[in-house]
Protein backbone atom coordinates (compact mmCIF):
# COMPACT_ATOMS: atom_id res chain seq x y z
CA UNK A 1 0.00 0.00 0.00
CA UNK A 2 2.88 2.38 0.77
CA UNK A 3 4.21 1.94 -2.75
CA UNK A 4 0.80 2.89 -4.19
CA UNK A 5 0.86 6.14 -2.22
CA UNK A 6 4.45 6.80 -3.27
CA UNK A 7 3.76 6.22 -6.97
CA UNK A 8 0.43 8.08 -6.98
CA UNK A 9 0.79 10.87 -4.41
CA UNK A 10 -2.20 12.92 -5.57
CA UNK A 11 -4.89 10.46 -4.52
CA UNK A 12 -7.96 11.84 -2.80
CA UNK A 13 -8.86 10.67 0.70
CA UNK A 14 -11.60 8.52 -0.82
CA UNK A 15 -9.19 6.88 -3.29
CA UNK A 16 -6.70 6.17 -0.49
CA UNK A 17 -9.48 4.55 1.54
CA UNK A 18 -10.58 2.47 -1.46
CA UNK A 19 -7.07 1.20 -2.14
CA UNK A 20 -6.59 0.45 1.56
CA UNK A 21 -9.81 -1.60 1.61
CA UNK A 22 -8.76 -3.85 -1.29
CA UNK A 23 -6.81 -6.29 0.87
CA UNK A 24 -9.71 -6.82 3.26
CA UNK A 25 -12.22 -7.33 0.43
CA UNK A 26 -10.07 -9.69 -1.61
CA UNK A 27 -9.02 -11.70 1.44
CA UNK A 28 -12.67 -12.11 2.41
CA UNK A 29 -13.89 -13.07 -1.06
CA UNK A 30 -10.87 -15.18 -1.94
CA UNK A 31 -11.65 -17.40 1.04
CA UNK A 32 -15.06 -18.12 -0.55
CA UNK A 33 -14.19 -18.06 -4.25
CA UNK A 34 -10.54 -18.52 -5.14
CA UNK A 35 -9.64 -15.88 -7.75
CA UNK A 36 -6.10 -15.10 -6.55
CA UNK A 37 -3.54 -17.74 -5.57
CA UNK A 38 -3.17 -18.07 -1.80
CA UNK A 39 0.45 -16.92 -1.80
CA UNK A 40 -0.40 -13.89 -3.94
CA UNK A 41 -2.91 -12.50 -1.44
CA UNK A 42 0.03 -11.41 0.73
CA UNK A 43 1.54 -9.72 -2.34
CA UNK A 44 -1.76 -8.23 -3.49
CA UNK A 45 -0.57 -4.63 -3.69
CA UNK A 46 2.58 -5.42 -5.68
CA UNK A 47 1.58 -8.30 -7.95
CA UNK A 48 -1.99 -7.26 -8.68
CA UNK A 49 -2.78 -3.65 -7.74
CA UNK A 50 0.51 -1.93 -8.64
CA UNK A 51 0.91 -4.18 -11.69
CA UNK A 52 -2.53 -3.09 -12.89
CA UNK A 53 -1.64 0.55 -12.29
CA UNK A 54 1.35 0.18 -14.58
CA UNK A 55 -1.11 1.04 -17.35
CA UNK A 56 -1.70 4.41 -15.64
CA UNK A 57 1.99 5.20 -16.01
CA UNK A 58 1.50 5.03 -19.78
CA UNK A 59 -2.02 6.41 -20.18
CA UNK A 60 -4.09 8.87 -18.17
CA UNK A 61 -7.66 8.05 -19.10
CA UNK A 62 -9.82 11.12 -19.68
CA UNK A 63 -13.16 11.85 -17.96
CA UNK A 64 -15.95 10.28 -19.98
CA UNK A 65 -13.66 7.75 -21.65
CA UNK A 66 -14.67 4.09 -21.86
CA UNK A 67 -12.37 1.14 -21.17
CA UNK A 68 -13.05 -2.60 -21.51
CA UNK A 69 -11.06 -5.07 -19.40
CA UNK A 70 -11.05 -8.46 -21.15
CA UNK A 71 -10.54 -11.58 -19.03
CA UNK A 72 -10.58 -9.52 -15.86
CA UNK A 73 -10.41 -12.53 -13.52
CA UNK A 74 -10.81 -11.09 -10.03
CA UNK A 75 -10.89 -7.54 -11.38
CA UNK A 76 -7.40 -6.79 -12.64
CA UNK A 77 -6.42 -4.42 -14.12
CA UNK A 78 -9.95 -2.95 -14.15
CA UNK A 79 -10.69 -2.40 -10.44
CA UNK A 80 -7.46 -0.53 -9.54
CA UNK A 81 -7.77 1.58 -12.70
CA UNK A 82 -11.40 2.38 -11.88
CA UNK A 83 -10.32 3.65 -8.44
CA UNK A 84 -7.62 5.81 -10.01
CA UNK A 85 -9.87 7.17 -12.78
CA UNK A 86 -13.31 7.65 -11.18
CA UNK A 87 -14.68 9.65 -14.13
CA UNK A 88 -13.80 6.95 -16.68
CA UNK A 89 -16.27 4.13 -17.35
CA UNK A 90 -14.94 0.58 -17.04
CA UNK A 91 -16.56 -2.57 -18.45
CA UNK A 92 -15.04 -5.74 -16.98
CA UNK A 93 -15.74 -9.09 -18.61
CA UNK A 94 -14.76 -12.69 -17.99
CA UNK A 95 -16.19 -16.02 -19.12
CA UNK A 96 -16.20 -17.42 -15.56
CA UNK A 97 -19.31 -16.39 -13.61
CA UNK A 98 -17.85 -16.81 -10.11
CA UNK A 99 -15.03 -14.40 -10.94
CA UNK A 100 -17.52 -11.78 -12.11
CA UNK A 101 -19.42 -12.26 -8.87
CA UNK A 102 -16.26 -11.38 -6.93
CA UNK A 103 -15.67 -8.34 -9.15
CA UNK A 104 -19.20 -7.07 -8.57
CA UNK A 105 -18.95 -7.61 -4.82
CA UNK A 106 -15.58 -5.84 -4.60
CA UNK A 107 -16.83 -2.93 -6.72
CA UNK A 108 -19.91 -2.64 -4.48
CA UNK A 109 -17.78 -2.85 -1.34
CA UNK A 110 -15.63 0.02 -2.62
CA UNK A 111 -18.61 2.10 -3.72
CA UNK A 112 -17.38 2.22 -7.32
CA UNK A 113 -20.08 3.61 -9.59
CA UNK A 114 -17.95 3.56 -12.77
CA UNK A 115 -17.64 -0.23 -13.03
CA UNK A 116 -19.92 -2.65 -14.86
CA UNK A 117 -18.97 -6.34 -14.81
CA UNK A 118 -20.55 -9.17 -16.78
CA UNK A 119 -19.96 -12.78 -17.71
CA UNK A 120 -19.23 -12.31 -21.40
CA UNK A 121 -16.90 -13.35 -24.22
CA UNK A 122 -15.06 -10.47 -25.87
CA UNK A 123 -16.22 -11.61 -29.31
CA UNK A 124 -19.86 -11.13 -28.25
CA UNK A 125 -19.47 -7.53 -27.05
CA UNK A 126 -21.26 -5.05 -29.33
CA UNK A 127 -19.98 -1.70 -28.00
CA UNK A 128 -16.88 0.25 -28.94
CA UNK A 129 -14.38 1.59 -26.38
CA UNK A 130 -11.58 4.12 -26.25
CA UNK A 131 -9.19 1.53 -24.90
CA UNK A 132 -9.14 -2.20 -24.27
CA UNK A 133 -6.98 -3.42 -21.40
CA UNK A 134 -6.03 -6.90 -20.27
CA UNK A 135 -3.49 -8.86 -18.32
CA UNK A 136 -1.92 -11.69 -20.31
CA UNK A 137 -5.06 -13.70 -21.04
CA UNK A 138 -3.72 -15.09 -24.32
CA UNK A 139 -1.18 -14.39 -27.05
CA UNK A 140 -1.49 -11.03 -28.79
CA UNK A 141 -2.56 -12.30 -32.26
CA UNK A 142 -5.52 -14.16 -30.74
CA UNK A 143 -6.37 -11.25 -28.46
CA UNK A 144 -6.47 -8.84 -31.40
CA UNK A 145 -8.90 -11.17 -33.19
CA UNK A 146 -11.16 -11.18 -30.12
CA UNK A 147 -11.39 -7.39 -29.92
CA UNK A 148 -11.16 -6.34 -33.55
CA UNK A 149 -13.73 -3.66 -34.39
CA UNK A 150 -14.33 -2.76 -30.72
CA UNK A 151 -12.11 0.35 -30.53
CA UNK A 152 -13.48 3.84 -31.24
CA UNK A 153 -11.70 5.62 -34.06
CA UNK A 154 -11.69 9.12 -32.54
CA UNK A 155 -9.33 9.72 -29.61
CA UNK A 156 -9.21 12.50 -27.00
CA UNK A 157 -6.11 11.01 -25.42
CA UNK A 158 -2.39 11.63 -25.80
CA UNK A 159 -2.11 8.21 -27.46
CA UNK A 160 -4.38 6.94 -30.22
CA UNK A 161 -7.13 4.64 -28.98
CA UNK A 162 -6.14 0.99 -28.91
CA UNK A 163 -4.97 -1.89 -26.71
CA UNK A 164 -2.97 -1.62 -23.47
CA UNK A 165 -1.84 -5.11 -22.54
CA UNK A 166 0.11 -6.23 -19.46
CA UNK A 167 2.53 -9.02 -20.24
CA UNK A 168 5.97 -10.31 -19.25
CA UNK A 169 8.90 -12.12 -20.80
CA UNK A 170 10.33 -12.02 -24.30
CA UNK A 171 7.56 -10.88 -26.64
CA UNK A 172 9.66 -10.50 -29.81
CA UNK A 173 8.17 -13.43 -31.70
CA UNK A 174 4.61 -12.88 -30.49
CA UNK A 175 4.57 -9.24 -31.55
CA UNK A 176 6.55 -9.60 -34.78
CA UNK A 177 3.45 -9.25 -36.98
CA UNK A 178 2.38 -5.97 -35.37
CA UNK A 179 4.28 -3.07 -36.89
CA UNK A 180 2.92 -0.33 -34.61
CA UNK A 181 3.55 -1.94 -31.22
CA UNK A 182 5.26 0.09 -28.48
CA UNK A 183 6.65 -1.62 -25.38
CA UNK A 184 6.96 0.12 -22.01
CA UNK A 185 9.11 -1.60 -19.37
CA UNK A 186 7.46 -1.43 -15.96
CA UNK A 187 10.93 -1.72 -14.38
CA UNK A 188 11.42 1.89 -15.52
CA UNK A 189 8.64 2.93 -13.13
CA UNK A 190 8.60 0.37 -10.30
CA UNK A 191 11.62 -0.90 -8.35
CA UNK A 192 10.36 -4.26 -7.10
CA UNK A 193 12.06 -7.21 -8.81
CA UNK A 194 8.62 -8.57 -9.74
CA UNK A 195 8.52 -5.95 -12.51
CA UNK A 196 11.89 -6.83 -13.99
CA UNK A 197 10.42 -8.49 -17.10
CA UNK A 198 6.92 -6.98 -16.97
CA UNK A 199 5.75 -4.67 -19.75
CA UNK A 200 2.81 -2.66 -21.00
CA UNK A 201 2.25 -3.47 -24.66
CA UNK A 202 0.57 -0.59 -26.49
CA UNK A 203 -1.07 -1.39 -29.80
CA UNK A 204 -2.82 1.59 -31.43
CA UNK A 205 -6.02 1.21 -33.46
CA UNK A 206 -3.97 1.61 -36.63
CA UNK A 207 -2.17 -1.69 -35.98
CA UNK A 208 -1.32 -3.84 -38.97
CA UNK A 209 -0.98 -7.59 -38.88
Amino acid sequence: MDEILKQFPNLSDNQRAQFAKLHELYSEWNAKINVISRKDIDELYTRHVLHSLGIAKIMEFQPGASVMDVGTGGGFPGIPLAILFPETQFYLIDVIAKKIRVVNEVAAGLGLTNVKAEQMRAEKVQQEFDFIVSRAVTNMPDFVKWVRGKVKKQSKHTLDNGILYLKGGDLTEELAVFQKTVLYNLSDYFEDEFFETKKVVYLPLKYKS
